[in-house]
């Protein structure tokens, strides 16, 4: 049963991070559906309470049985560039899929889509819980955390209404500090200079009263 909070996400792809990825949001409690063409990639699912297709994932008839017309995120994740650009494309302007996001092999063709707004991930800094954050961008798990439970490492999209301003503006008290950057396919670590813009990812370093705070600031922006 999908509980109150719990949004309906289609996964097109059931590779390694595919796969990953689906079992890891239907353990969050989400509704799930994976496409793959290749029914024996499905075997990579060893736990999974979602809902799997045999085909393609630009089919209208297939993305009519994963139920796209109500799906909140879609994620296009099989080994083609040009089919997970064609899929995202689709989710966006055919079904208005709000957060779609692609993986894309080439890092030089990541930044051109993110350009189009499209975000996109290149391979070589692909990992499931970075696409999570733009699947489920209300998100607030934590990335690490101190042995003693008093520092946190955040990760968070920076909703658009910040975009302009100076990164060092969100060291917004001494309980949370701006210490990482991710934008395009590109990590930072040298900010203080910087200014926000649409897409970034901020890494923050946040005590259990800075992650409060950090919250509240951000969903304040939504």
């Amino acid at each position: 049963m999908c509980s109150d909070d719990c949004v309906h996400i289609v996964v097109i792809g059931c590779g390694r991070v595919g796969s990953e990825l689906a079992m890891q949001l239907t353990d969050d409690g989400h509704s799930v559906v994976i496409v793959d063409k290749n029914r024996d990639s499905f075997r990579r699912l060893t736990h999974f309470a979602g809902k799997t297709l045999l085909g393609s994932g630009f089919d209208r008839d297939i993305l009519a049985k994963a139920e796209a017309s109500r799906a909140d995120a879609l994620a296009a994740v099989t080994s083609g560039d040009n089919t997970n650009i064609l899929c995202a494309r689709i989710a966006r302007d055919t079904y208005n899929i709000t957060n779609v996001v692609a993986r894309i092999y080439d890092p030089q063709r990541a930044e051109i889509y993110m350009k189009l707004g499209i975000p996109t991930v290149a391979t070589s800094l692909w990992t499931t819980q970075q696409v999570k954050r733009w699947l489920l961008p209300s998100d607030q798990s934590i990335e690490w955390t101190d042995g003693a439970g008093m520092l946190h490492l955040v990760e968070r999209i920076l909703p658009d209404k910040f975009a302009g301003r100076p990164l060092r503006q969100f060291n917004v008290s001494t309980e949370i500090r701006v210490v990482g950057l991710i934008r395009g396919s590109q990590g930072r670590v040298d900010i203080d200079e910087l200014f926000a813009q649409e897409d970034d990812v901020l890494e923050f370093l946040v005590t259990p009263q800075g992650l409060n705070e950090l919250n509240a600031l951000l969903e304040g922006a939504q």
